[in-house]
């Protein structure tokens, strides 16, 4: 019975952590559907952003490069997997996703 209340504990505390990560996640990512292949703090379908921003840290056209990603798509930059266009997305909610991203950079 302890160990079973331990276990509990431990899943409730690993849901709160998701769901507070989700939480973060600016409401264009949930909007687009970027959160089906990308989190903020690791790599799931696609890369993790903390590791999108700290790749552009310090570049100076690292907005445009991420902007025409975002838009176009692109491949071949963190591995096989292609990332779609995401042709319905404004210009607007290109440069708020861009600023988070790039925001995170440590």
């Amino acid at each position: 019975m302890k160990t079973m209340i331990i276990s509990v504990i431990a899943a409730v505390g690993l849901l709160m952590t998701g769901v507070s990560i989700a939480a973060d996640m600016p409401e264009v990512a949930k909007k687009n559907n970027c959160t089906a292949c990308h989190a903020i703090d690791k790599k799931t379908v696609g890369p993790g952003w903390q590791d999108v921003a700290n790749k552009y840290k310090g570049d100076a056209g690292a907005a445009e490069k991420l902007s025409n990603v975002i838009v176009k798509g692109g491949r071949g930059v963190w591995g096989p997997m292609p990332m779609p266009a995401t042709s319905k997305i404004s210009d607007e909610e290109v440069k708020e996703l861009v600023a988070f991203v790039l925001g995170l950079a440590k």
